[in-house]
């Protein structure tokens, strides 16, 4: 149960009121009972002295007369007075009939009596075994004129003194209630202005720890509290900008764990994964968060943990390339960073570079390097070989076989030629560096112009070519000589791979701002699982029969980009042996 300071400080104020009550209570009660006991003594006392004077008065007849003397004098004082002989028998007695005198015990040896001889007055306090209570009493010698002696005593009941007593601790006992509920009612006022500046305080400390940094604590005073809020504001205000900087600090580290191409992990000693990027949760295929699950948990890949093993036995900085496997396949090159609290090892700060495209573009530049080579040696080997024999002797001695050996070289070069200059369009256009000059065109007047420069090698193998469908409304933004170009390879392969009486047709229809165009053939087909590589440099579906068929191999690798660099897509569609269909999209003119 929590307690409040101003309770606290009200129940410390009652507390001392108490304490204090309790020592004021008991030293009164001791001081007033010695003072009352004090006074009564020094009264009867004093009634003592008045009564022996008396008594003095019946001279030698006090002996005779004391029953009568102790009872009228006693009567007189209010007090029981007992007149004692000096031998110690009790003569007279207000309190005893003079007839049962003779029954009392002797009272010389009583303590007051024989303080009284020796002293002149004696007092003592006993219980009275002849009024059964305690008394108060006071002796004092007299001696008569005749020489003998004779002792006055007044005894007083100490009932008197209780009754004064019990009346006295009622009336300090009230004080005590009364100073206590004065005091509850003053220590609740107290404590409440005391404790006003340290409540405010403790509630904006509060509110500062749930994040409310700007706020301030008024300083009311020089004192301690005042001394407590200066250093409460100047540590909210340290809190604040060292949270400002530490949240400006997490949000440029959080931009640069998302902005990063490569794959962070961060696990503890024990291998629980405490932090991750979203490069990373791509790499691996991670939908939900693994922030506090082990790494085997988060992923499966055996070279992941045979890597984090190795570098938590040996706390060594390392790379290593590893293949993974997944929803696709893909090399990834790790960089693992021991995390060392001196000698003590404490996490592994891994990175994860996704190499699987400088993978491909290694294969790729391998494949380009050996397609190159292969396209060139058969060319150069044609005319080398040709020329060989036309040096031998054949250029004289059979001019018309150097003559067709001449022109297979001159066929040959010029395919060099139209591979070389392929070459360098894919290049450019691979670069970037070509500057396009889209302008509004009109797309049935390029491919009515296509069609006428590829009419004739149509008609030769019967091929009917179809544009009618394209209409004057088909309006193109694209530059015309990389369009004319698109077309007239897309036509090419078309006529090249459609049999004899086949039809080749362009249409166009509309997709939303672009413009769909599409080259359908009735040729051999493309089998599906060449589809995906179609537009590749060099790749063929069937090497020798297309070889036969002329071109370089690149022709549809320039068509895609030259499309992508005017912001459409091509794909292809294709049924073996029944035909295929090339579609690309150019944004319409305005």
């Amino acid at each position: 149960m929590k307690t409040s300071f101003r309770l606290k400080l009200m129940l410390s104020y009652l507390c001392l009121v108490l304490f204090m009550g309790a020592i004021i209570y008991a030293y009164l009660n001791h001081a007033l009972e010695r003072y009352m006991l004090a006074e009564i003594s020094n009264n009867l006392i004093s009634e003592t002295r008045l009564a022996a004077l008396m008594a003095d008065r019946a001279g030698d007849n006090l002996l005779r007369d004391a029953p009568a003397i102790a009872a009228t004098v006693g009567k007189e004082i209010k007090a029981r007075l007992t007149i004692i002989a000096s031998d110690g028998r009790v003569i007279g007695d207000s309190e005893v009939p003079p007839g049962q005198l003779k029954d009392l015990e002797n009272h010389l040896h009583r303590p007051e009596v024989q303080r009284s001889i020796k002293e002149g007055m004696g007092t003592a306090i006993r219980y009275s075994s002849t009024l059964q209570m305690p008394m108060l009493y006071v002796a004092r010698p007299l001696v008569l004129k005749n020489g003998e002696m004779a002792i006055i005593r007044l005894a007083l009941p100490l009932a008197r003194l209780q009754e004064a007593r019990s009346h006295m601790h009622l009336m300090l006992g009230i004080a005590l209630v009364l100073a206590l509920l004065a005091a509850l009612f003053f220590s609740y006022i107290m404590s409440n202005i005391t404790s006003r500046s340290l409540r405010t305080i403790s509630g904006i400390a509060a509110r500062i720890g749930k994040g409310e940094y700007g706020l301030r604590v008024p300083r009311e005073s020089r004192d301690e509290v005042g001394d407590l809020a200066a250093v409460m504001n100047d540590m909210s205000e340290r809190i604040e900008t060292q949270l400002t900087s530490i949240v400006a600090e997490r949000n440029r580290l959080d931009t640069i764990l998302r902005g990063m191409g490569e794959g962070l992990m961060v696990t503890d000693a024990q291998g629980i994964v405490t932090l991750v990027n979203p490069a990373f949760r791509r790499m691996f295929s991670i939908r939900e968060d693994v922030e506090g699950k082990p790494l085997l948990e988060v992923s499966r890949q055996p070279a992941l943990h045979a890597a984090y093993r190795k570098t938590m036995a040996d706390g060594i900085e390392r790379q290593e390339e590893m293949s993974m496997s997944g929803e696709k396949d893909c090399y990834i090159l790790t960089h693992w960073v021991p995390l060392l609290d001196g000698d003590r090892l404490t996490g592994v700060v891994a990175v994860f570079h996704d190499i699987t495209d400088l993978k491909k573009l290694a294969a790729t530049r391998r494949d380009f390097v050996a397609n190159v080579s292969h396209e060139l040696r058969t060319p150069v080997s044609v005319i080398q070989g040709y020329a060989e024999t036309l040096l031998g002797g054949a250029l004289e001695s059979d001019p018309d076989r150097a003559r067709r050996f001449i022109q297979v070289i001159h066929n040959h070069g010029e395919r060099l030629s139209s591979l070389i200059a392929d070459l360098l369009a894919l290049s450019e256009l691979e670069s970037g560096k070509v500057l396009l000059d889209p302008r509004p065109l009109s797309l049935k007047s390029a491919v009515k112009q296509a069609v006428t420069l590829l009419s004739q090698k149509a008609a030769d193998k019967g091929i009917g070519l179809d544009a009618e469908t394209i209409g004057d409304r088909h309006m193109v933004l694209a530059d015309k000589g990389k369009l004319d170009q698109v077309l007239v390879n897309l036509l090419d392969n078309a006529i090249k791979y459609t049999p004899d009486n086949g039809t080749v047709t362009v249409t166009a229809e509309d997709d939303g701002e672009m413009l769909k165009i599409s080259v359908t053939d009735t040729g051999l087909g493309i089998p599906a699982k060449d589809l995906p590589r179609i537009f590749e440099r060099f790749y063929r579906v069937d090497e020798a029969r297309s070889r036969d068929k002329g071109g370089t191999g690149l022709g549809l690798s320039i068509v895609k980009h030259i499309v992508q660099s005017h912001g459409g897509t091509i794909w292809v569609t294709s049924t073996p042996g029944k035909g295929s269909t090339f579609s690309f999209t150019l944004r319409k003119a305005a």
